[in-house]
């Protein structure tokens, strides 16, 4: 074999070497390799690693993340992470790929804040409610400790990271504050959703959530089940049953019937159908549909 071949060959090997080492480290083309569960998390990753990180989505946009299934490629993403962000005890296939690929660099953002439990038709002894980036007061917790970790993580860009951390923060309280002063009178408290994901905003800003079914969006609700909340829905005034976006709206449409009520979109922010938007966007939108629904002042 020509000499000037031979060092071409050994030059690409050593490049190719390189490129898995760095990939192996979590990091490909000098970015940390981030990989989250699903929406609130991406989002999250993107706003507080910028342009130092490569963020990938485990969860398709449009695809309702509760019972996501993993394909090789998705579990040798998690293998290649610098950061696995995910939420334990939410989608079970993540769990395991994080527990086998990715054990020693993961953040499971349940550890740093109090989960609420789950007390519905579906629960089990110590069910915990997942939907807690719908508390910005915890969701903020998480930006926070989310910079820590990517930080850790990826030394040379720390101060990076934990600026952005600290402006979504900010974002977060404001956002909190807008919350607390538009939903402070209202006529009603009520809110009836599709499925119960609204207990954390609820119990931050003194709301009621009425579950037409419980934490899987996709649980077909008993005849029962649908008397019980129509009662419940007229005994409280509602004028407004509330739907989502990643599943179908024909129980809220069937509810909101038989109460002669409306419905509107209420969403809790485990994917987006609109890549215009972003967390905020829904957020106050979800805040409008709110005002309207309750007779907010």
């Amino acid at each position: 074999m020509p000499r000037a071949l031979l060092t071409v060959l050994l030059t690409l090997a050593v490049a190719a070497g390189c490129a898995g080492r760095a990939a192996a480290g979590g990091f490909t083309g000098g970015k940390l390799n981030v990989v989250t569960a699903f929406y609130p998390l991406q989002f999250l990753s993107e706003r507080i690693g910028g342009d130092a990180v490569t963020v990938t989505n485990l969860t398709k946009p449009g695809a309702e993340p509760h019972d996501v299934e993993l394909n090789p490629r998705q579990v040798a993403q998690v293998a290649d992470a610098g950061l696995a962000v995910y939420l334990k005890g939410f989608q079970p296939a993540v769990d395991t790929a994080v527990e086998q690929e990715a054990k020693g660099r993961s953040f499971d953002v349940s550890s740093v804040v109090t989960l609420l439990p789950y007390t519905g038709a579906e629960s089990e002894d110590g069910a915990k409610d997942p939907h807690v980036w719908l508390d910005p007061v915890r969701f903020a917790t998480i930006a926070g400790r989310l910079g820590d970790r990517l930080a850790a993580a990826d030394p040379a860009h720390a101060a990076g990271y934990q600026a952005r951390a600290k402006q979504v923060q900010n974002q977060l309280q404001e956002l909190t504050a807008t919350y607390a002063g538009s939903l402070a009178s209202c006529e009603r408290h009520e809110i009836v959703t599709s499925h119960e994901a609204f207990n954390y905003l609820a119990t931050r800003f003194g709301l009621t959530q009425i579950g037409i079914t419980g934490i899987s969006p996709e649980a077909e609700p008993s005849p029962r089940q649908l008397g019980k909340v129509a009662a419940e829905a007229r005994a409280t005034g509602a004028t407004t049953i509330f739907f989502e976006t990643l599943v179908s709206p024909k129980v809220a449409e069937t509810v909101a019937r038989e109460i002669g009520a409306k419905t509107a979109v209420l969403d809790p922010l485990e994917g987006l159908t609109d890549p215009a938007d972003d967390y905020f966007t829904v957020m106050r939108s979800n805040l409008t549909a709110l005002t309207t629904a309750l007779g907010c002042s």
